[in-house]
């Protein structure tokens, strides 16, 4: 598949040879792309205090380790770059930008990304703003796009409140439906997601690039949650990223899945059969628990994703617009 463009890791940290800050380094014609940061859950992999073998085996392998669930859309024409949600990992998936903006050498760059959108106020996708803050990065005026409850949550409650009084970021508030335009032909758009809303309500994103819309959207509850069903949500989408979180009810002893809240692979495999195997609809699983089987690639529901036509998403992937 020609628009999916295979990122070694060597190349992710590559911090030398590069051009101006700001300018693109990424091939001339190419046009905007998504790239993958993180494909887990919000508690990593592996995952806190956590000591199953799938966690004690990326404990010992640094191959193994997964980082929470983000992605990073470029737009190689002006070199701009935005982050969809900052997780705990943010200062390691900084790294993975390296080769598309230009460091200053010997010091902190105080600009690595031009904005950051967020879905949510969970750990794994808010949590990565405080890497911008006074004690890190200290970025200056760093938009930073969520809805107006999102932004609320945020500029009445620390230590996220003191990223607003001093100056790191600034928020720009998004509802539902609400569209903004990033150049090249890129437009991102908002729609609202039913899921755990303790502190804010959920986005998940479209982004409209010159030749493909591509959906994101990492946390959901059920999918019989929404008032729309699922193929048709999806009916004009090209490539759509979904929450992967848990591929079985069996998942998680001494907890139930339900309370929790997210889809079954299962069930999406079977809501989204005819769309995919039509061939109109490429589906990536993101978002995945450690408990989550669908991690290892020899695995059983691995392979059953995969044969039925479905992808699971890889760190690094890129996928272009």
């Amino acid at each position: 598949m020609n628009w999916i463009r295979g990122t070694a890791w060597a190349l992710l940290v590559v911090g030398t040879g590069l051009v101006g800050c700001g300018e693109s380094v990424t091939a001339a014609g190419s046009g905007p792309f998504v790239r993958v940061l993180g494909t887990v859950q919000d508690g990593g992999l592996p995952h806190a205090s956590c000591h199953c073998d799938r966690c004690e085996r990326a404990r010992s392998d640094p191959q193994e380790r997964r980082f929470v669930a983000s992605l990073a859309l470029v737009l190689p024409s002006t070199g701009r770059v935005f982050l969809i949600d900052a997780t705990p990992d943010l200062h390691s998936q900084l790294d993975q930008l390296r080769d598309l903006r230009k460091a200053p050498s010997g010091r902190v760059d105080r600009a690595p990304v031009d904005g950051v959108f967020l879905t949510h106020a969970h750990i794994g996708h808010y949590l990565g703003l405080a890497f911008f803050g006074y004690e890190a990065i200290h970025t200056r005026a760093l938009p930073v796009i969520a809805t107006p409850r999102m932004a609320a949550y945020l500029q009445a409650n620390g230590p996220w409140s003191q990223l607003v009084t001093l100056g790191n970021i600034e928020l720009e508030e998004m509802a539902p439906g609400d569209s903004r335009d990033l150049g090249e032909g890129v437009t991102v758009t908002a729609f609202s997601a039913p899921h755990r809303d303790e502190y804010a309500d959920t986005l998940g994103f479209v982004i409209h690039g010159p030749n493909r819309k591509l959906l994101y959207l990492p946390d959901t509850d059920s999918w019989t949650a929404w008032t729309t069903p699922l193929p048709e949500t999806l009916r004009n989408i090209d490539v759509a990223l979904l929450d992967g979180t848990f591929f079985s009810p069996q998942e998680l002893p001494g907890r139930s899945v339900d309370s929790i809240g997210h889809p079954l692979i299962r069930q999406t495999l079977e809501l989204l059969k005819e769309p995919v195997q039509q061939g109109g609809l490429e589906v990536y699983f993101t978002h995945l628990n450690h408990s989550n089987p669908a991690l290892d690639p020899d695995s059983d529901e691995r392979h059953e994703i995969e044969t039925r036509g479905f992808h699971v998403l890889s760190e690094g992937q890129e996928i272009a617009l």
